[in-house]
């Protein structure tokens, strides 16, 4: 991995050991790396599985096959490829995925629809069917690993692995939530991040596991950017292994559902605040909280607005409470706004308000704000009750030079 991000936490976090997951990895060398390329995780006979992905209209076969197979709603395999996402390469790589899909099921005895495949990395490059078959057998024989083995073996340019955990109690059962994430760069919320899995031992009925997902990917993945860019391969997925023995949830009138929820909305946030915390050469991490909206889902619009600015974006690298660049944001995102009910806050000074700066306006502590790694942003539209809340991070020279040179 490359020099770690200055917003990185200090260290990986110790995850729970989630009953009926065994997680293994091996070096299928898809690129000219020093390192392990290729995860699997394995799960028991009746594990659940719920799933979100990319819009992005060019995506992988692996997205498309997700798709299809979350239409059964049980999984045995995941496997994740890192380096070569097999995105834009035609029916080569779809016949890639289905030789690693055909290996999966005679290996486990499953069928084809229990088995997911990811894969992250260039785009345009179809996956090697030689090194996908030398790689699954390798690493279906390979030694169990750890969840940080495994999260830093999914990842590409990300600069430290990334692991969550929560628990909840759940019809008298104490379950447990452990998830790892990859994603850095071509982070914007049309899912909306790069490759996450989330694992449980509770007991989740599919239907419900999906419902539960798409909520929590509303509120933390769909809140995110780096760069606004949608990748070819976007997925989360969890999976419910049900060892934990609370009798399978089936919806909010089945006891330590509200539970539950909230154990996979914090593991979903945590998740998503890791990836921005590792954006491809930040060092900010920023909260913009937008209220006064005429609904929430304009509030949304208007903090991604500014979140994805490049000139909000290379202003806070620059440490410059430059507050009219909030403004220019506020009013091209084509939400309601009204210049003169508009206020605008840096932590808790305002800086501008009704239409104009405030006459009391002192930029020295906002100035300090601006000097630390966490920036607060307030944005007030004073239109009515609508409020949302988006995390991105700065624009520096070092986004610049990953992306330039990404391919070689």
């Amino acid at each position: 991995m490359s020099s770690k991000s200055p917003l990185a936490p200090d260290h990986f976090p110790a995850l729970h050991d989630i009953e009926g997951v065994t997680l293994r990895i091996a070096r299928a060398q898809y690129k000219q790396w020093d390192r392990c390329d290729l995860t699997f995780a394995q799960l028991c006979e009746g594990t659940s599985v719920a799933g979100v992905t990319t819009s992005n209209i060019c995506c992988s076969s692996e997205v498309e096959m997700t798709r299809d197979n979350l239409k059964k709603g049980t999984a045995r395999a995941l496997i994740v490829n890192a380096g070569n996402s097999n995105a834009f390469t035609g029916f080569r790589g779809r016949e890639a995925v289905q030789l690693i899909i055909d290996k999966m099921t005679a290996h486990l005895g499953c069928d084809a629809d229990e088995v997911y495949v990811s894969s992250t990395g260039v785009i345009g490059v179809p996956l090697p069917k030689d090194k996908a078959n030398a790689g699954i057998d390798k690493v279906i024989i390979a030694a169990p690993c750890s969840w940080e083995e495994a999260a830093a073996t999914i990842a590409t340019t990300d600069t430290f692995p990334k692991g969550a955990r929560a628990s909840a109690v759940v019809g008298g059962k104490t379950v447990n939530l452990s998830a790892i994430i990859k994603g850095s760069g071509m982070i914007a919320p049309d899912m909306a991040t790069m490759l996450g899995y989330i694992f449980t031992d509770a007991a989740v009925k599919p239907a419900f596991l999906q419902q539960l997902l798409s909520a929590a990917t509303r509120k933390s993945f769909n809140c995110i950017t780096v760069d606004s860019d949608t990748s070819t391969s976007d997925t989360v997925l969890a999976f419910a292994t049900g060892k934990a023995g609370n009798a399978p949830l089936a919806g909010f009138d089945d006891a330590g559902a509200d539970a539950f929820a909230a154990a996979l909305d914090d593991v979903c946030l945590q998740l998503a605040h890791l990836v921005v915390r590792d954006g491809e050469g930040a060092s900010k991490f920023i909260e913009i909280a937008v209220t006064g909206a005429v609904s929430d889902e304009s509030a949304h619009r208007v903090g991604m607005a500014v979140a994805n600015s490049p000139l909000v974006k290379t202003a806070i690298a620059g440490e410059d409470a430059n507050w009219g660049r909030i403004v220019m944001a506020v009013g091209k995102a084509g939400e309601p706004a009204d210049r003169d009910k508009l206020a605008i806050r840096f932590a808790d000074k305002w800086v501008a308000q009704a239409g104009l700066a405030v006459d009391s306006y002192d930029e020295a502590p906002v100035a300090a704000h601006l000097k630390g790694s966490d920036i607060s942003i307030g944005v007030d539209l004073g239109l009515g009750d609508g409020r949302a809340t988006v995390w991105t991070c700065d624009l520096t020279h070092g986004y610049i030079s990953i992306n330039a040179d990404y391919r070689s």
